[in-house]
Parts: C-alpha cells; sequence; structure tokens
C-alpha cells in the first residue's frame, strides 16, 4: 500500500512470479530471483538490468528455461536490445 507521497508503508510486499503471476510466498524456498544485465550495440553492459522472478512450481515442473526465455524476448522488444 501507497501513501499520497508514494511511499510504501507495507513492511512486507510479496513477489510474484514473471512466468505465471502467482504470489511466491516467504516459504518457497525453491523460487528464485535472477537479474539480467542490458548490453549496448557493442555488447557491453550499460549498467542496467532486468529482474525476473520464478517460483519453486515453475522450477519444479522443469519450465523455468523456457518460461525465461519466453520472458527475455518480450523485454528485449521493449527496452530494444539486439
Amino acid at each position: 500500500m501507497q501513501n499520497e507521497e508514494g511511499n510504501f508503508m507495507d513492511l512486507y510486499v510479496p513477489r510474484k512470479c514473471s512466468a505465471t503471476n502467482r504470489l511466491i510466498t516467504a516459504k518457497d524456498h525453491a523460487s528464485v530471483q535472477l537479474n539480467i544485465g542490458h548490453l549496448d550495440e557493442r555488447g557491453v553492459y550499460t549498467a542496467g538490468f532486468s529482474t525476473f522472478a520464478l517460483s519453486g512450481f515453475v522450477r519444479a515442473q522443469g519450465d523455468a528455461d523456457s518460461a525465461l526465455d519466453r520472458l527475455w524476448q518480450k523485454k528485449k522488444v521493449e527496452i530494444r536490445q539486439q
């Protein structure tokens, strides 16, 4: 929850799985959060990154690789990276 100034007032803000949009609970110890760095046209890191969270459910099903690939392809178009 945010106040009028835009500050978060909640002590705990749960994460959501980027692939399934499910809540990642505090007891989901199989979940991971990945930061993927952005590169310029020469392949040099630009100090920017995109964050993806994958739940333990997605990882247990064996869909983490394909889900991450699908999410990155969509994000790559948004940030105009090659």
